[in-house]
């Protein structure tokens, strides 16, 4: 595809803020090794940055960040894309609204998707964050683009930016890529506390008036 010049000074703009963002996954001990990625949508193309296949951490950078288009065909880089980038490029191309992509091997998250159980929403955090409980996915397989359907799925309609997949792990979406960062962080702090919560005794689930009413206090008045 032909890439303009304004196109192209975009591209290398948000190279540069995905190669930042991956930096908070193992700052936030979201991951270990090569596992996981951050990609964001590139705004005025049907384009998506995204982190390259096996490369560790420590050597990221943005002149290693790739580009792909929404097929997950390489446009640009000097690496093969990420093994999760077909996920990601379902979610861009169903969901206009998604402007990052975030997945994760995190621990605690991790094993509640293990469980295929989703975490139910018994913090006001949660309810702030996600606006309810955190939904599972199907289980699917990594090479095509039957996680992306997956996650497109169980988030359309549903206000939480996170999803576990089934005996996978978690993916976030955001309406930026820092979004998407921070919901990661939040999500695997929940799934956390949870869990610590759920092995001193039984929890209850908030009610739904609250949870609405906390998620849209939070959406629209909270630090603005």
């Amino acid at each position: 595809m032909t890439i303009t010049e304004d196109i192209r000074a975009t591209i290398s703009s948000v190279r540069e803020e995905v190669a930042a963002l991956h930096a908070e996954l193992p700052a936030n001990g979201l991951v270990v090794w090569t596992a996981g990625n951050v990609s964001a949508r590139v705004p005025g193309a049907d384009l998506l940055v995204i982190k390259p296949s096996g490369v560790r951490y420590d050597e990221l950078d943005a002149e290693s960040m790739v580009v792909v288009d929404f097929d997950g065909n390489l446009v640009e880089g000097n690496h093969s894309p990420s093994s999760d980038t077909a996920a990601h490029a379902y979610v861009y191309k169903h969901m206009a609204h998604v402007n990052g992509v975030v997945h994760t091997h995190s621990t605690y998250a991790t094993a509640w998707a293990a469980r295929r159980e989703s975490i139910p929403c018994v913090l006001t955090m949660m309810a702030d964050e996600f606006g309810g409980d955190i939904p599972v996915g199907p289980f699917a397989l990594i090479g095509d683009d039957s996680i992306g359907r997956g996650i497109v799925e169980t988030l359309t309609g549903h206000n939480s930016p996170a999803v576990l997949m089934a005996q996978h792990g978690p993916f976030t979406i955001g309406k930026s890529a820092k979004a998407a960062v921070k919901a990661a962080v939040m999500l695997e702090e929940v799934a956390r506390t949870v869990h610590i919560a759920r092995t001193l005794g039984p929890v209850n689930r908030l009610d739904q008036t609250d949870i609405d009413s906390l998620y849209a206090r939070y959406q629209n008045v909270y630090g603005r």
